[in-house]
């Protein structure tokens, strides 16, 4: 989240940031139960092998259809789910070794920003309460000291120290969404997940938590993994991006470069999705036939080969691996070459012309 979108590979002075998160390999199957007795007959493969990392201070946004993996992925870096396989590694440690007591200590260092700014919030529980929860948890304030802490908490993100003897009824869904940014920022964690944190609230109120979101990590230092769908969002907030399709990454870039030259069929796909604000422009759309599969029977193979125009006889048999094209941009397709144009799916007519 950095105002040279796109010049992510070094930091001012040249070095290339380390990563604050890595994820390797990850998997999350949920089991398939049925009959009276619950026998497994399958698995939902949710996560399928996911490689990332994040860097210190910096954004990724993950991007992908309704169903793609995005928000398990997002809770099981958090352990929020336990995944399948694979590991987590934050500051060095893999997470997924840690017992309760390491992990609970691990987690005044990873948060999370919920999408739902009404559910995620108790509603029995006054705002100084809920914020000041993780204070009680961790033990680290009480009493007045607390009560301070609280207020300075809701007063970086932009709300009155008042607001502490309200309930969340009282407040907007933007004001919502500040307190639980309030509670993710309490323990001055290095990593939050923001699981599309602006989706439900208005068009400008958007506009004020992710400006909100931005002075935060630039003030803390935060790394944001941006869990998001609207693609004019993931480009001006973040540092890089990868593409989810169906548990998998299949494509990886700096923001600036996935923009302006998307390598595999599905990002191209998306990114043509992406509404024109002009009512006078007319465009050729990309075409992509069918549903997303099932993640309890997926395809061999590549994954996105069932609905891909442009598919060959090899991407029905054989995964593609996740290769680095140049300029840490990686894709998955069996069609993408080092130094090559990326395929080009077939366009069709704007529609009514």
């Amino acid at each position: 989240m950095s105002s040279g979108i796109g010049a992510i590979e070094t930091t001012p002075s040249g070095r290339v940031p380390s990563s604050l998160l890595e994820v390797r390999r990850l998997k999350k199957h949920f089991p398939i139960r049925r009959g009276v007795f619950g026998r497994v007959t399958g698995q939902v493969r949710a996560l399928d092998g996911v490689d990332l990392s994040v860097p210190e201070g910096r954004t990724l946004g993950l991007v992908g259809e309704s169903g793609s993996g995005k928000t398990t992925l997002g809770r099981c870096v958090l352990r929020l789910i336990e995944p399948t396989a694979g590991s987590v590694i934050f500051e060095g440690r893999n997470v997924l070794e840690f017992d309760s007591r390491t992990m609970r200590a691990a987690r005044r260092r990873m948060q999370i920003i919920f999408q739902d700014p009404y559910s995620s919030l108790n509603p029995r529980m006054r705002v100084g309460s809920i914020v000041g929860e993780p204070f009680a948890i961790h033990r680290l304030a009480r009493g007045s000291e607390r009560t301070k802490l609280v207020g300075d908490l809701l007063e970086t993100v932009g709300l009155e120290r008042s607001a502490m003897s309200k309930y969340p009824h009282e407040f907007s869904g933007g004001q919502r969404q500040r307190i639980g940014i309030a509670r993710a920022l309490a323990l001055k964690p290095r990593f939050i997940v923001a699981d599309e944190p602006v989706s439900a609230l208005d068009v400008s109120i958007q506009a004020q938590i992710l400006n909100l979101m931005t002075d935060l990590q630039r003030q803390f230092g935060i790394a944001y993994l941006f869990i998001a769908h609207d693609l004019r969002i993931v480009e001006h907030i973040t540092d890089s991006v990868a593409v989810m399709y169906l548990g998998r990454i299949v494509e990886r870039a700096p923001t600036r470069a996935l923009f302006a030259s998307p390598m595999h069929p599905y990002t191209q796909a998306l990114l043509a999705a992406i509404p024109v604000i002009d009512p006078q422009t007319r465009r050729r759309r990309l075409i992509v036939p069918g549903d997303m599969p099932s993640p309890a029977n997926p395809p061999p193979g590549c994954a996105f080969h069932t609905r891909c125009p442009v598919a060959i006889d090899v991407c029905r048999v054989q995964e593609p691996p996740l290769i680095d094209i140049g300029g840490g941009h990686l894709a998955a397709c069996h069609l993408v070459k080092p130094g090559e144009p990326a395929p080009r799916l077939p366009l069709a007519p704007p529609p009514d012309s």
